[in-house]
């Protein structure tokens, strides 16, 4: 290292005297610097062969082998390039790029020996544990000598960062273990994974029990509805050849040549408090509205299914709801049911979920109710002050349209037509009746009129209407003044003042007129509002159903000639009678007060 103070010596010299001396100081350094260099070598060679002598007999440490003159020259050069100080590091105590020739076992030296002498450190005495600034540690008495022989260029022999012998630092630790950080990362890692395996695993073993609980519960379900269903197949198909192989009629039978198809009675029903009812023979379901007296008056519907063992269930309505006064399930879809009700209320039931899904407020309590034949959304409502409402099932809000009627009379029945193609498009027409006669209402074009000669028959007290036949009769009772317009063919029969003499008249639609085509004499009731249907069987034959207030009986007479084809019995009067057509059968109800009758007839 050049004198700084030799820059002044020279400067009082001449320049060519003072240059001669310059040259021939650097001449001397560069021979001094070699002369240390080849000191450097030969201590190195020494120390080389102390180590090889050091380690020979030591298990788990660098064993050098045969070839390693070739190494040691090799190691002076890299010793050469870095003065000494990057020796130790090239001997692979901290890299095992130079591994060739040797072999390793470095979970044993590191953290165990001193990299300079491979001698273990101790804790106290002359080979004292010690770090430098750097962090690499080494025993005192061997870092004290390296950095003592090297004044000029005192580095730390692994990563050459300069260092003084005051820096050097005692550790008093017994023993140091090198623990490989990225390791232990990966092991914290994988132990979380493993935790949320666990925890994962645990809850799909739970899922899984679940699971294979609910299977066996669904399996058990399966089984129990399979037998079931096999069982009330057996008994249909029973019920079915009784009703093939019977001949016999429960009521007196006429056996007129032409006569069409005998109803046979099926099942009776007991019943409290009944009103009216409605039937779907294609899904063998009953509803029934009731309110008996037993429960306090509470309005109720009870859905019953027709297929043995015959279960029922009793839906109790809102307070407000009153008395049922007409009920009608929808024959586009037989989940949803229609009733009016004496509480100002028109419903719509459904009859999956049990429970009433859209209900309207009325101006005054409604008396009739049907669906539209031709779309399924629009409903109709006639009331007791003679008004018409016609609501869609979309709008929940109010009602479509609303139309007064002629008077103030009560419309007891109200009933939708098949489109006429003769109408405007878009045009609905219904049919109401009250106790002035028919209106007919073409909801869209114009307003309710009165169809010729259906007032002056009398008073109004039933409508019944067949739109596959265009058929439609309306019962009436005499007035207080009775006319003669209809002839009387028998006595009137009236044992306990109930029973009159009124008549049923036939009206054949045609187009958008209705066309009078027969009538005859019946026994109707004085005060109440009887219930009759029309019975397309489906063979060019349509019948009439209806109640013969005097007897007592449900009478089916035949179309147009009005003939009495058949008579049943019923156990008390009766408030409402339906029918229902399947496939092969066609089934009618027959409801009173305390039971409901169910007759059956093979349709051809």
């Amino acid at each position: 290292m050049a004198d700084p103070h030799a820059n002044r010596f020279y400067e009082d010299l001449p320049p060519e005297q003072a240059d001669s001396e310059e040259e021939d100081d650097e001449d001397d350094e560069e021979e001094d610097e070699e002369d240390e260099v080849d000191s450097l070598d030969e201590d190195y060679a020494a120390y080389m062969e102390s180590v090889r002598a050091l380690t020979s007999n030591q298990p788990g440490t660098i064993i050098i082998d045969d070839e390693s003159d070739d190494f040691v020259e090799e190691e002076v050069n890299k010793r050469r390039r870095t003065e000494g100080g990057e020796a130790c590091s090239s001997l692979g105590i901290e890299s095992s790029d130079s591994s060739q020739g040797y072999e390793w076992n470095r979970s044993d030296i590191d953290g165990l020996f001193c990299p300079i002498c491979m001698e273990p450190w101790t804790d106290g005495g002359e080979h004292h544990i010690c770090c430098l600034p750097c962090g690499h540690i080494y025993g005192m008495s061997c870092i004290q000598r390296w950095l003592q022989q090297r004044k000029n260029s005192r580095k730390c022999p692994q990563c050459n960062r300069k260092c003084a012998l005051k820096d050097v630092r005692k550790l008093y630790a017994s023993r140091l273990i090198a623990v490989d950080e990225e390791s232990q990362k990966k092991i914290r890692s994988l132990e979380a994974k493993c935790a949320t395996l666990e925890s994962k695993a645990s809850d799909w073993r739970k899922k899984e029990a679940d699971c294979r609980k609910r299977e066996a519960e669904s399996l058990l379900k399966i089984q129990d509805l399979t037998e079931r269903t096999t069982c009330l197949e057996q008994q249909l198909q029973h019920v079915l050849e009784r009703q093939s192989e019977s001949e016999h009629n429960f009521g007196s039978k006429f056996h007129e040549q032409g006569s069409c198809c005998n109803f046979e009675l099926q099942k009776m029903f007991r019943l409290e408090g009944a009103r009216v009812f409605d039937v779907d023979a294609a899904n063998q379901i009953l509803l029934v509205a009731r309110k008996p007296r037993c429960i306090g008056g509470a309005c109720l519907l009870t859905k019953m299914s027709l297929l043995s063992p015959h279960e029922s269930e009793d839906i109790t309505l809102p307070p407000a709801t009153n008395c049922i006064r007409d009920l009608h399930i929808s024959p586009s879809s037989s989940s949803l049911a229609l009733y009016a009700s004496l509480g100002k209320k028109l419903a719509v039931f459904s009859m999956e979920s049990n429970n009433v899904v859209v209900t309207y407020d009325l101006q005054a309590p409604a008396w009739s109710c049907s669906w539209d034949l031709n779309s399924s959304h629009y409903i109709y409502a006639g009331l007791q002050n003679g008004s018409v409402y016609v609501f869609d099932i979309r709008q929940t809000a109010r009602p479509l349209k609303f139309v007064n009627g002629f008077a103030s009379n009560p419309v007891h029945t109200v009933l939708s037509l098949l489109q006429d193609s003769s109408l405007p498009s878009g045009v609905r027409t219904i049919i109401s009746a009250s106790a002035i006669g028919l209106c007919q209402w073409n909801i869209g074009d114009e307003g309710p009129f009165l169809v010729p000669e259906t007032d002056n028959q009398g008073v109004c007290i039933s409508l019944a209407s067949c739109p596959s036949s265009d058929d439609i009769i309306i019962s009436y009772r005499p007035k207080f003044d009775i006319s003669t317009d209809v002839p009387l063919s028998q006595p009137l029969l009236t044992p306990h003042g109930r029973g009159v003499q009124g008549s049923h008249v036939l009206f054949k639609r045609v187009d958008d007129c209705f066309q009078k085509v027969g009538s005859s004499c019946a026994n109707v009731n004085n005060i109440r509002l009887p219930k009759s249907v029309i019975i397309d069987t489906g063979n060019e034959s349509t019948l009439f159903a209806s109640e013969d207030e005097v007897t007592c009986e449900l009478v089916l007479q035949e179309l147009p000639s009005f003939r009495v084809i058949q008579r049943f019995k019923s156990p008390d009067h009766v408030r409402d009678v339906k029918y229902s057509p399947t496939l092969s059968h066609g089934l009618l109800g027959c409801l009173t007060e305390r039971s409901l009758q169910l007759f059956s007839a093979k349709l051809s």
